[in-house]
């Protein structure tokens, strides 16, 4: 079984490389995962997780070993997600026609239910987007993912709850799921 996370932190803020260098594998999948939910693009995904680990490396000594490690780390992912949508929503889009997407019966044949629900995801307000992917993909309780984003536990079950809501309602009108399903 590898090292606690608190003996990691330990040895890293001794400098041992190693110590770093596991820190960082056994939270990689999980920082870049929320990343790329958030983000929705690999690249700036890579890229910010990459980031986190940078600035949560040089902060480790500000972590309460009271507290848990993965909510606050996950917090410096996301606070660096937030900062870069905040720059992208300040660069002016090539076009502003919408597209048009295909009738359900096209997507069904040509596309798997997984794109049209991260095409569902993008679409859903930011902090909707955070809170859900928080609970659904990384698996933390309603007051982890509080902490995450620095609000109140019950903001939390309500962009939860919306996003779910959201996402069906998506889901419903691509002709995903019946009218009267209540898939998400």
């Amino acid at each position: 079984m590898p090292d606690d996370v608190g003996d990691l932190v330990r040895r890293s803020l001794s400098g041992e490389q190693s110590a770093m260098t596991d820190l960082v594998d056994r939270f990689r999948g999980q920082v870049f995962g929320l990343c790329y939910r958030m983000l929705g693009h690999r690249e700036d995904a890579e890229d910010v997780t990459q980031e986190s680990f940078v600035r949560a490396l040089r902060s480790l000594g500000h972590w309460d070993n009271r507290r848990d490690f993965q909510p606050w780390l996950l917090a410096i992912a996301a606070n660096r997600c937030r900062t870069m949508l905040a720059a992208r929503r300040k660069v002016p889009k090539p076009s502003t026609e919408v597209e048009e997407l295909p009738d359900a019966r096209s997507f069904r044949e040509e596309q798997h239910i997984g794109e049209e629900i991260a095409l569902a995801l993008g679409r859903l307000r930011e902090e909707y987007r955070q809170a859900f992917v928080l609970f659904h993909q990384q698996q933390l309780s309603y007051a982890e993912i509080a902490e995450v984003l620095d609000c109140p536990v019950g903001t939390v079950k309500t962009w939860v709850h919306r996003a779910r809501h959201e996402l069906a309602d998506h889901l419903r009108r691509r002709g995903i799921v019946e009218e009267s399903s209540d898939a998400v």
